[in-house]
């Protein structure tokens, strides 16, 4: 079961966000796969169309956003997101891209999670990472 169809998506979106059709499907899977993750699967254990009308609301706009970021970035995947060139030359133009070290040597990577994700789950107790006693 999909948690959200694309004429949700353009509802929720107000249709400030153009993709199509095809490109929502393939985005869907992975970015409901990702907030999985991140909510610790509450809506596999838990019926979203039963669930607040607000709570619900807000886990689908977080969907649509981290729809939204993998069409932006054009990718997927952790190493997809984060493997980019650190030079290309075109023609007699050169282009280094920065170190994606910061100077305390720590590896600098973009996150599989859109981090406009939690604007829509803060607050609904989606993000508790506590120990369940199920």
């Amino acid at each position: 079961m999909h948690y959200i169809t694309y004429t949700e998506f353009e509802v929720l979106t107000e249709g400030t966000f153009e993709i199509t059709k095809e490109e929502f499907t393939q985005l869907l899977h992975k970015s409901s796969a990702v907030l999985d993750s991140a909510t610790s699967y509450f809506y596999k254990r838990n019926n979203l169309e039963k669930d607040h009308d607000w709570r619900r609301n807000q886990f689908k706009l977080a969907l649509c956003t981290q729809i939204q970021y993998f069409h932006s970035l054009g990718a997927t995947t952790f190493e997809e997101i984060n493997n980019t060139p650190q030079t290309f030359q075109a023609g007699r133009t050169s282009v280094s891209n920065s170190s994606r070290y910061n100077p305390n040597g720590a590896n600098e990577s973009k996150p599989l999670l859109s981090k406009d994700v939690y604007v829509y789950l803060d607050g609904t107790g989606l993000l508790y990472s506590g120990v369940n006693a199920w």
